[in-house]
């Protein structure tokens, strides 16, 4: 199965676990949370199989990873070493944190717990806060060892039909790997901070801003193609 079958497959399969995830009730004693704890746990090794199956697809092509053809142009547009950046997570717990709290404000000032993101405490956000810096650490360092390698295109270029052509798109599919292991670590890192239930929340929210921005994406897409199409034809009929 091509890398672009498998996507399809692996997304629609996410929409489905997404929607699981939105019918669990939400705990009312500690011993409801077991249930959700197993949907999370499927939730993320549903993202790691999908991670698993890209290193497979780098080892034979790591440069059409990049070119990532199943992906709409504004995906495209966001992406950094061929998917989305790890600390765009923390902004996705900052925003949701805040909208819930605000929606809560109310219970939350007289002693109500919701349980939801909107109630992390104060040792949670610490420990967000600090793996926040660390992930942005990270990623710099992968940013930089891309842009080393991109400027070595004259390299690449020179070596033609040499054999260290294929050294050297090794070297991408090692930047490759790296930036994907920091994306399933920050979803799995995140998630194991949180209660069950915020884990939930989480996941939806993340799943929530790919559908989001892919269905924006595919949108803009086919009505450039319909825009172009139609030139063409008046440029015909001219």
């Amino acid at each position: 199965m091509s890398f672009h079958r498998f996507y399809a497959s692996w997304f629609d399969h996410l929409n489905h676990l997404v929607h699981q995830l939105t019918l669990a009730p939400k705990p009312t004693t500690p011993q409801d949370n077991p249930a959700l704890l197993q949907l999370v746990q499927k939730v993320i090794s549903h993202y790691s199989q999908y991670y698993r199956a890209k290193s497979v697809a780098a080892q034979n092509d790591a440069v059409s990873l990049f070119a990532a053809p199943w992906s709409s142009s504004l995906e495209r547009s966001l992406h950094w070493v061929a998917g989305w950046r790890p600390t765009i997570v923390f902004h996705l717990i900052y925003t949701e944190t805040s909208a819930r709290f605000e929606s809560h404000i109310v219970d939350i000032l007289h002693g109500v717990r919701t349980g939801d993101l909107g109630d992390l405490s104060t040792a949670q956000l610490h420990r967000v806060s600090e793996l926040q810096c660390e992930t942005v650490r990270e990623e710099n360092e992968i940013t930089s060892e891309l842009a080393k390698w991109q400027e070595g295109a004259v390299e690449l270029v020179e070596a033609g039909g040499d054999g260290n052509v294929e050294e050297k798109i090794g070297g991408l599919m090692s930047v490759l790997v790296k930036a994907d292991e920091l994306r399933m670590r920050t979803i799995w890192r995140v998630a194991e901070m949180l209660t069950p239930q915020q884990a939930v929340e989480f996941l939806i929210a993340a799943a929530e801003l790919q559908f989001g921005v892919r269905v924006l994406g595919l949108n803009h897409d086919n009505h450039r193609n319909v825009e172009v199409n139609l030139n063409m034809v008046v440029q015909e009929e001219i």
